[in-house]
């Protein structure tokens, strides 16, 4: 029973901010390979920050650094990345879900003359 009791707490400690041992190597590894795959990518680093607000900043500088780096040297060029970011693929879907086009694909149309200004369907004004 008190085993449990100091399972279940030692498990809470990730919430409660005390760090694990071994984690923050972890996090920073992961931290690194963000950086380097955001500037493989060919995204800013500002760009890399904003959408990955859990990695360390520090950590993901060093990887897009050490990346820009070993392509520079190695004459790599960068890869465009295929998916959306998760925002735009996020707001396109809610905007397929609720039958809108989604604003990338948004394009001028011709707008119809007023109801007022037609009759039987077809507009007054005929060009010629």
């Amino acid at each position: 029973m008190l085993s449990l009791i100091l399972l279940l707490a030692l498990a809470g400690c990730a919430r409660l901010g005390i760090p694990m041992p071994g984690a923050s190597a972890a996090r920073e590894a992961e931290s690194r390979a963000i950086g380097s795959a955001c500037r493989h990518a060919g995204r800013a680093i500002e760009d890399c920050y904003t959408l990955n607000t859990q990695a360390d900043k520090a950590a993901v500088f060093a990887g897009w650094r050490e990346m820009n780096d070993y392509m520079r040297e190695n004459d790599i060029r960068e890869v465009t990345p295929q998916l959306p970011p998760p925002a735009l693929a996020k707001l396109q879907k809610s905007a397929a879900a609720a039958g809108n086009k989604p604003p990338e694909d948004e394009e001028e149309e011709e707008e119809a003359p007023p109801k007022a200004q037609q009759r039987g369907g077809r507009p007054l004004a005929r060009a010629l």
